[in-house]
């Protein structure tokens, strides 16, 4: 018998398939209404609520699609951070041990420190050697750079150098002329000039924004703005604040301006509250800390919550507690604050070589210099004559902010990111 076959079983013929029925029809198209829609079939509210939960990385290449999700993705755009490209400072050398001067007063021109090589390729300052010796940065936000002369007669308002590191434009604002003034309002000699900040940029392929200049004029803050146009500035100065009074010497205020949650502060040495200024309205105010920090310098810096963008305030206190207080009402609300998060760095800041271990010299040592603008949930830590670090709130992971050279971050650093929105998402200016 041969290997392989079934004994008693007979082999049958294939039977033939049955004839087609010419009048069956042919099986229905997928249409939108099946289980699974396609996605042109997802309703213009469902698709911007997809797209604002994506990365800006990937928002720009769901834009890329077609008309309607390059419209959807525009739409989607201020929930977006702007991508990181790196930060700007200038550096500072690192200073003696406590008690010697806490800062190196040594004034270094202006880095930028890129996140990888491809932003160290996109981003140049492109200084002059006269520019880069007497220019100092007092803003950086939506891919512009806006610098100050370091000398400056008291009285006499600046005038501005402006970069787009990214794209080389660059442009000199003369200062504001005596006719910028409301009519009727005197040219004042009593005036001091505490920095200037970007209100808004109408388009990040031209050289085309808004500049405020902050002053105090006598005892009142005011307001000068500049509007720019592919590099040709007008100047308008707008009226003294009526419902904001300096009562203070005006020194304690820090030549340089905070952005969070769509408005601008300035912090205020030895003091319970902080300016505020509408960039809509262009109205000033004061902003209170909560009761509980008091009037520690340096000790409390405003910013943003990592995770959503919500106005918040981060502080230090003498044991070396990290709090973040959000802004929120309740009956157990500080001034308008809520304590929402806190985390005790002691044992991050033991890893620093020399660092005094005892409470009241590491309290004089140690404080808080800002929150990472870029909402990275890194806060900024500087010592005195043992290095600045960066700690991260979420990893706990402290790292120092050192350079090749031996010198450190200095103090502002600022967060340069990407002109946002992209040119091909940002609507025409008229």
């Amino acid at each position: 018998m041969a290997r392989g076959k079934c004994r008693g079983r007979k082999t049958q013929a294939p039977r033939a398939p049955p004839p087609a029925a010419a009048s069956s029809p042919a099986p229905p198209l997928p249409t939108p209404t099946d289980k699974e829609p396609p996605v042109n079939a997802l309703p213009e509210h469902d698709l911007g609520l997809i797209l604002r939960r994506l990365p800006p990385a990937d928002l720009l290449r769901a834009a890329l699609a077609c008309r309607r999700w390059r419209r959807a993705a525009a739409r989607a755009l201020p929930r977006a951070p702007p991508p990181l490209l790196g930060y700007l400072f200038h550096p500072a050398g690192v200073a003696g041990p406590f008690p010697l001067n806490p800062t190196d007063k040594t004034f270094h021109p202006a880095v930028f420190l890129p996140l990888d090589a491809d932003a160290s390729k996109r981003v140049s300052l492109a200084l002059s050697p006269s520019e880069a010796r007497g220019f100092s940065v007092s803003d950086v936000h939506l891919g512009l750079v806006l610098l100050l002369p370091r000398a400056l007669p008291e009285g006499l308002l600046p005038r501005v150098l402006v970069l787009d590191p990214a794209s080389r434009r660059r442009a000199l604002l003369p200062a504001p002329p005596r006719a910028a003034l409301p009519g009727g309002d005197p040219w004042r000699g009593k005036r001091m000039v505490f920095g200037v900040s970007v209100l808004s940029r109408a388009h990040p392929s031209r050289l085309s924004f808004d500049a405020v200049c902050f002053t105090v004029d006598g005892d009142r803050p005011r307001a000068w703005v500049a509007t720019v146009r592919d590099g040709d500035c007008t100047w308008h100065a707008m009226p003294r604040s009526e419902d904001v009074r300096v009562d203070f010497d005006p020194w304690l205020f820090e030549d340089r301006c905070v952005r969070a949650a769509g408005d601008i502060y300035w912090h205020i040495c030895n003091s319970s509250r902080a300016l505020k200024l509408d960039p809509r309205t262009l109205d000033f105010s004061y902003l209170p800390v909560p009761a509980e920090l008091g009037d520690r310098f340096k000790k409390y810096r405003i910013g943003e919550t990592p995770e959503d963008g919500r106005l918040c305030m981060a502080a230090l206190d003498d044991d070396m507690e990290l709090q973040i207080w959000v802004r929120g009402e309740a009956k157990w609300s500080d001034r308008g604050w809520l304590l929402e998060r806190r985390m005790c760095i002691n044992k991050a800041l033991h890893a620093v070589p020399g660092l005094p271990r005892d409470r009241m010299h590491r309290m004089a040592c140690t404080w808080l210099s800002d929150m990472d603008y870029a909402r990275t949930g890194k806060v900024f830590i500087q010592t005195w004559g043992y290095g600045r670090y960066s700690f991260h709130m979420d990893t706990g992971k402290l790292q120092r902010l050192e350079m090749k050279d031996g010198k450190e971050h200095g103090h502002p650093i600022w967060a340069y990111t990407l002109a946002w929105p992209p040119a091909f998402l940002a609507p025409e200016d008229n």
